[in-house]
């Protein structure tokens, strides 16, 4: 499913009026029971990386979830073991008779909290501050788990829910490694749905709804540099003897050019984005660049976001500054990230970073490279009539116009689910808005978009089955 998305979506205006009405109301009252909903599920440290938390803490996450779905009413619920060693929720909830089908997907695996003296309340205890809720994963993606709950639970209180609901939860998609895209295609019958709505994205700023119609894929890979049989004095050795690490350091630099734009040698580096404008001030401010510090790369802003690759070096494995000696290191290592628009395949671009690495390395240097998670960027199609049954609830739930944005993420299990689904209409929403700051200390969520967004997902649910109705 692709199309060229496109929009000219405004920005966000003025706060708006809240919503009105039963269902806004019921939404409403059901927020103080999703805040403490979502401070059980933040509390698990379901990192999915055995070697920094035990495996524990994520089958306590599945198993809440299912107990959660349990008693919501779901039917067939069950944890589903993974290729990958981890584990995936699913649950049904039985519809009318004939009534459409809707995938509700999300994920309970987070990204490790990173320096957690960085963080100002514990990382793993949900804590309220300015407005906002503090927590690993409050927003990527337990809240986005919590957003679907709310709706349903919105909906059965006044009639029912019109349609089918599958829920799927998984536990690898922070790690990239693919076990629940490897489930689905051994078990296509399982997910086969009308609509999915991917709860795994987020608004392109708080207050304006979003639907995101375009994800860069992803490709890893973690490169090694041999030089020497064994680390030499540098006073002694140093100035002839070839340093792995400084090989290393000669390595990643070529992979960008002058102006920090990624230079891959067999990635195409000049697409456009022809959709909403992301301005540069907003952009600073939302990645936080320092006064004085330039941007990377050429082109606009969503250009360079949405539509051309970009390298990031994720970590180094190098001596640290504090216990240094002065040596010649005969041994160094990098793990290193592509991201890939839509139009670029993930293995070919993961190809592409290998022979690069390889080609760049000076000396002779001896290169071992390891390809680890890679995920196939994403584009949906914008005119399916699931669009504007959810551009009518973004309209009702915020007041103002749905706009179309793309993301720099990835989501592995859209191209999956495009692939076995190809009727399927895939819908991508969420609650990463930038302030949410994912994948960073002080992840946040606000509760006003969690509310706002299930009394948008359970609109959404009447009008799309009305819609397929008629």
């Amino acid at each position: 499913m692709s199309s060229d998305p496109k929009s000219e979506a405004p920005q966000p205006s003025e706060p708006q009026a809240e919503p009105s009405g039963p269902l806004a109301g019921t939404v409403a009252s059901l927020m103080p029971r999703a805040r403490t909903e979502l401070a059980e599920l933040v509390s698990f440290a379901s990192v999915a990386d055995e070697r920094q938390y035990p495996r524990s803490e994520l089958r306590k996450a599945a198993d809440w979830i299912a107990a959660a779905l349990t008693a919501d009413g779901f039917e067939d619920v069950a944890l589903l073991d993974t290729p990958d060693g981890t584990q995936s929720v699913y649950g049904l909830l039985p519809g009318p008779a004939g009534a459409p089908t809707v995938l509700l997907y999300a994920h309970y695996d987070v990204q490790p909290p990173l320096d957690e003296a960085q963080w100002l309340s514990p990382p793993f205890e949900l804590t309220e501050r300015d407005g906002r809720w503090y927590g690993r994963g409050a927003a990527d993606c337990k809240g986005g788990l919590l957003m679907h709950l709310t709706a349903l639970r919105a909906l059965r209180a006044h009639g029912g829910v019109p349609v089918n609901v599958k829920v799927i939860v998984e536990g690898s998609e922070e790690q990239g490694t693919g076990g629940l895209e490897r489930y689905a295609e051994a078990h296509p019958e399982l997910l086969t749905a009308d609509a999915i709505v991917i709860g795994d994205t987020g608004n392109f700023r708080v207050g304006l709804p979003t639907v995101t119609a375009s994800l860069r894929g992803m490709a890893m890979a973690e490169v090694r540099v041999s030089t020497l049989a064994g680390n030499l004095h540098s006073g002694q050795f140093g100035g002839a003897a070839p340093d792995a690490l400084a090989a290393l350091i000669q390595m990643l630099a070529s992979l960008r050019d002058a102006s920090g734009a990624t230079t891959v040698d067999g990635l195409d580096n000049t697409g456009e984005w022809t959709g909403l404008a992301y301005e540069e001030a907003d952009f600073r401010k939302d990645a936080k660049v320092l006064d004085g510090v330039g941007l990377v790369g050429g082109g606009a802003i969503a250009d360079r976001l949405w539509a051309r690759p970009a390298v990031t070096v994720l970590g180094i494995d190098a001596p640290p500054v504090v216990g240094a000696t002065p040596s010649v290191q005969a041994e160094a290592g990098a793990l290193v990230s592509v991201r890939v628009p839509p139009g670029t395949d993930a293995a070919e671009a993961a190809e592409a970073l290998e022979n690069h690495l390889r080609a760049a390395a000076p000396w002779g240097a001896k290169v071992r490279v390891e390809r680890r998670g890679s995920g196939q960027p994403f584009a949906a199609d914008t005119a399916s009539p699931a669009y504007a049954s959810m551009s009518a609830a973004m309209r009702e739930a915020y007041g103002q116009e749905m706009a179309i944005a793309g993301q720099g993420g990835s989501i592995p299990l859209c191209n999956t689910l495009a692939t076995l689904y190809p009727s399927a209409e895939i819908l991508l929403i969420g609650l990463s808005e930038p302030d949410a700051q994912i994948h960073a200390v002080n992840e946040s969520v606000s509760p006003q978009e969690l509310e706002r967004l299930a009394l948008t997902e359970a609109l959404f649910l009447r009008r799309y089955a009305a819609a397929r109705a008629n």
